[in-house]
């Protein structure tokens, strides 16, 4: 079966503290899924979420897709297109950059 790429906003927040990694990506559950992984074997490249994971474990944690993005024309996502939809997400949950890893 072929895979196909979901495009979207990804949201993965640590319940305790609130913080959150937000962004787009042109297949967001794979990404979640890459996350998830690098967690897992301590590799994270944002050390305050590899330190809340290693503290906290995985329970302390969501996965989540926030919203999808159509492909255009051509089967492709616009970069400009993603960052417009995760500006946008970012004002939907009143972003800040406090809340960010």
């Amino acid at each position: 079966m072929k895979h196909t790429p979901r495009p979207g906003i990804y949201r993965v927040r640590h319940t305790a503290s609130g913080r959150s990694l937000i962004g787009g990506s042109v297949d967001a559950p794979a990404y979640l899924n890459r996350v998830r992984f690098e967690l897992q074997l301590g590799s994270h490249r944002t050390p305050a979420l590899q330190r809340d994971w290693t503290q906290d474990g995985p329970d302390a944690f969501t996965f989540e897709v926030l919203d999808d993005l159509k492909p255009g024309p051509a089967g492709r996502v616009s970069p400009d297109d993603l960052k417009e939809l995760l500006s946008l997400w970012q004002e939907k949950l009143n972003w800040s950059p406090t809340q960010e890893y």
